[in-house]
């Protein structure tokens, strides 16, 4: 029913799966010695966060927060929302914030330079995906998946109007799905 509104996958489930598990042989590489503290961006970050920690092989820590900057649309808004702070200090820790997409940058952002003011000793990023052509903000992630166009796209947690999340790939969305309702 869902891959109806599907105009093109652009990452299958097994792309997804081989991402996933060199982004961690990386991650394991640099932070094996260090125990972080890995902080995953809901709601889109859920699939992606799951797998990933079951593919890093050191001893960390793991804590949510909610933020967001769409606010149901289908383009950042720039306006960077808490909904759900952090319940765990950062103060002198290795902090890895856990991503399912980079587009403007302006949430990363917000959230690394909040955690630096409050103490972290580093801050990295690790996104599934980079939409370079999106950033509004000079950031570049430290662990990047796959680069991706300059589209809409749904699935693997990423969502429209909080529909779409649970597709086992990345694709974009048939316009019409969205461009109809911004019309009404």
């Amino acid at each position: 029913m869902l891959n109806h509104d599907i105009d093109d996958i652009l990452v299958s489930e097994t792309e997804i799966a081989g991402i996933v598990k060199t982004l961690a042989s990386e991650i394991t590489q640099d932070y094996k010695h260090k125990k972080p503290l890995v902080v995953g961006l809901l709601k889109g970050c859920i699939p992606f966060i799951s797998d990933l920690l079951k593919e890093l092989d050191f001893f960390l820590e793991v804590d949510f927060m909610d933020v967001s900057s769409y606010h149901g649309g289908v383009e950042s808004t720039g306006d960077v929302k808490i909904n759900k702070d952090l319940g765990t200090a950062v103060k002198g820790r290795h902090v890895i914030l856990a991503e399912d997409i980079v587009d403007s940058g302006q949430t990363i952002q917000a959230i690394r330079s909040m955690l630096l003011y409050r103490g972290a000793q580093t801050v990295k990023v690790v996104t599934l995906l980079d939409k370079p052509k999106g950033r509004v903000v000079q950031l570049q992630p430290d662990y990047i998946g796959t680069t991706i166009p300059d589209a809409f796209v749904v699935g693997y947690g990423l969502d429209y109007k909080e529909l779409y999340r649970n597709l086992p790939y990345v694709g974009t969305l048939k316009p019409a799905i969205y461009e109809t309702e911004s019309e009404e």
